[in-house]
């Protein structure tokens, strides 16, 4: 009897110990392999856009190369505004945050914050003809910032200075749209990123900054607080190798360093010329610019001549493109004062010096090494080129060569070079205004396209509330 029993509980222990390796097997989840990187963003002229040309940004662009670091694809999930962004990255919906967020206090107290991509200062915006404050306790009007912004942040620390200061929370507006408020007269004053203030003066010209409230601030990437040790280790070493490969200095030069200068007057000039101007020769340069971008070859020729197809000049270049006779004659130009043929003329040579270019040369920079030659002539943006190599520049960077050609117009350095002097310097001019054109065309096509969109619905829906009205009076006249 004794043996029975014993064989009976083995059996059930056996029995017992395989129903729970069964079921153990059942609820093991099978590792999912992960193949998407999900970073959440926010709109903007220096952190997400997408346009005719695709999709661009500093953001995006180093989401990107993160992507591809980590052998992922690259989802930019845009949200509204920065507390929805929080409440996704919390929330498991997005890895990071990548918007062009500063580095403060209460950030550091909630999230993981990556290293420093570049830095701004705060600075307070107005319009022309508002009396300029001298600091931020003269203000004759409230304050409008972004809700949940590192602004409100520097606001609650100068309130201690200042109990008077006050401002306004917006919860449904962006920077651009703020800046665009103050242009408006809408509101008085915002505070903005040095960066986003530049790049919008550009189509605003009447913004101006006032006193700078908070120096070099760092812009950086928002991980979770929690489980993202692994994430936070990969993005230090992305970041260490893009920093040493120049990568970080590419793209701030790209996005940042030519929207520095600015000229009021030459900005209101190119605003009015877009309206006034363009029209006349748009569809030649969209049907003569072949492979470019025919707001880079438009842009060229305002530099050019402000889009005055009878402009001369002493040194005998003439027309619309300013071409020199030789060129004319070599572009098979007759003509160089009939627009369309500066035009064409203008198109096929800018187009000749592309394909000339070294290989090394990425294809986001091909045209700024053939803007600078159209002005100078090849043969100095080699030696150029060779002078950057031989100091231990990068010959293929535009944001070295911007550096050596200068030294064009100094004999210590001219005299080592096959062309000899050129003025450099104005070379780097040329090729800087001709990009702040490009942005402001890019920028006109974007705003047209939403007002389109807008018109379409508005169209759509009034065409839909008529058929409606219609079907409406239909069913009324039918016997009852």
């Amino acid at each position: 009897m004794k043996k029975i029993l014993l064989v009976l509980l083995t059996l059930t222990l056996v029995a017992s110990c395989q129903r729970v390796t069964v079921e153990s097997t059942k609820l093991a989840p099978k590792a999912i392999k992960k193949t998407v990187l999900n970073v959440g963003t926010l709109y903007g002229s220096q952190i997400y856009v997408t346009t005719g040309q695709g999709e661009a940004g500093f953001d995006y662009e180093m989401a990107n190369l993160f992507a591809d670091y980590l052998d992922l694809e690259l989802e930019m999930k845009p949200y509204s505004n920065i507390k929805e962004l929080y409440q996704a990255l919390n929330k498991g919906e997005i890895d990071l945050i990548a918007a062009g967020l500063a580095d403060t206090k209460t950030r550091r107290e909630n999230f993981r914050l990556g290293p420093p991509l570049y830095r701004v200062n705060q600075v307070l915006v107005y319009k022309q003809g508002t009396p300029q404050p001298k600091d931020i306790s003269q203000l004759d009007d409230d304050i409008t910032v972004i809700a949940d912004s590192s602004f409100v942040e520097t606001l609650a620390q100068l309130q201690k200075m200042y109990p008077e200061l006050v401002w306004d929370q917006e919860k449904e507006k962006d920077s651009d749209e703020l800046l665009a408020m103050i242009a408006r007269g809408d509101i008085t004053y915002t505070i903005a990123d040095s960066t986003t203030f530049e790049i919008n003066r550009r189509y605003l010209p009447e913004l101006r900054a006032g006193p700078i409230l908070k120096e070099k601030q760092a812009i950086v990437w928002l991980l979770p607080a929690q489980n993202s040790d692994k994430l936070m280790s990969e993005l230090l070493n992305f970041w260490h190798e893009e920093k040493l490969d120049g990568t970080l200095a590419h793209l701030d030069e790209k996005y940042f360093a030519h929207v520095k200068r600015f000229d009021y007057v030459d900005t209101r000039a190119f605003l009015r010329a877009i309206d006034n101007k363009l029209p006349k020769y748009k569809e030649r340069f969209q049907h003569y610019a072949g492979d470019l971008d025919w707001r880079k070859l438009a842009a060229t020729a305002y530099q050019e001549s402000h889009w005055n197809p009878n402009a001369r000049s002493p040194t005998g270049v003439r027309g619309l493109m300013m071409l020199t006779l030789p060129t004319a004659k070599q572009m098979g130009i007759e003509n160089r004062l009939d627009a369309e043929q500066s035009i064409k003329g203008g198109a096929k040579y800018l187009s000749n010096i592309l394909n000339r270019l070294p290989d090394s040369i990425p294809e986001n920079e091909r045209m700024w090494f053939a803007l600078a030659s159209y002005n100078i002539g090849y043969g100095h943006v080699e030696d150029a080129r060779k002078l950057a190599d031989s100091m231990g520049l990068n010959p293929s960077a535009w944001r070295d060569l911007k550096e050596v050609l200068p030294l064009l117009q100094k004999r210590k350095y001219y005299k080592q070079t096959r062309y000899g002097y050129a003025r450099g310097n104005e070379a780097v001019h040329y090729v800087d205004n001709i990009r702040r054109y490009y942005d402001t065309l890019v920028w006109v096509d974007n705003q047209n396209m939403l007002l389109e969109d807008e018109q379409a619905l508005i169209e759509e829906s009034q065409l839909a509330e008529q058929l409606g009205q219609e079907v409406q009076e239909l069913s009324g006249a039918q016997p009852q």
